[in-house]
């Protein structure tokens, strides 16, 4: 159910950007850059033989629509991310990394995390968009990114962001119906008892949301 006209990653990036194209310093961005910025990213990557996966916004537009993102997230080892001089690291602890590529935004979550290098390995898929063919979560990947993230962001307050991973989560369930009882029991790997509680309150709100939505149709 991957969606039909292949997805140009530099025109998601920059139309997201240009409803909001002044940098910090209050000057105008030129969002025509992230064109080319995104071309020369997925050449160095391939030219230098770097692994890695894409997840988050970009990813999610493979197989739904309606999802905006302003920059790419990437699953990487630190490894490889090192061998990417090019990239300016702006933040970076065990699980995550934050750097810029002229003026790309690029957030990294590194195979560090046991999670991530799960995904990696086993929930990955290649997807054709119009720049190239490139290795991208598969739902059920994404959906457990989103879900193992959900209960530190309520625990940061972070309202905006759990609404945007709780909607991932329900616009991919809804179109994709996964089998949620096996995602749930390998998720309980990766979290502890509480925040697993969380997780499947989380998912019964949202199915119970879809079936009252199913039902009304």
């Amino acid at each position: 159910m991957t969606l039909q006209t292949p997805i140009h990653i530099g025109n998601v990036i920059r139309n997201a950007v240009v409803f909001k194209p002044k940098k910090r310093d209050g000057s105008l961005m030129n969002t025509d850059s992230l064109l080319s910025s995104v071309e020369r990213l997925l050449v160095l990557l391939r030219e230098r033989k770097i692994d890695f996966v894409l997840v988050g916004g970009i990813a999610i537009l493979q197989y739904v629509e309606g999802r905006n993102t302003e920059d790419i997230d990437l699953i990487m080892a630190l490894s490889s991310l090192k061998k990417l001089p090019e990239i300016h690291l702006t933040s970076q602890d065990v699980n995550f990394a934050r750097g810029t590529f002229e003026n790309l935004q690029i957030d990294f979550l590194l195979t560090s995390n046991p999670l991530f290098a799960k995904i990696q390995r086993q929930h990955t898929t290649p997807q054709v968009f119009a720049e190239q063919t490139i290795p991208t979560a598969t739902v059920e990947g994404l959906i457990l990114l989103k879900l193992y993230a959900l209960p530190s962001l309520y625990r940061q307050g972070n309202f905006a962001k759990v609404g945007i991973y709780e909607n991932d989560v329900a616009t991919l369930l809804y179109a994709y119906q996964p089998e949620m009882e096996g995602l749930i029991k390998e998720l309980s790997r990766f979290l502890d008892p509480h925040d697993l509680k969380e997780v499947e309150g989380i998912v019964g709100e949202i199915q119970e949301r879809i079936a009252r939505f199913r039902n009304k149709k």
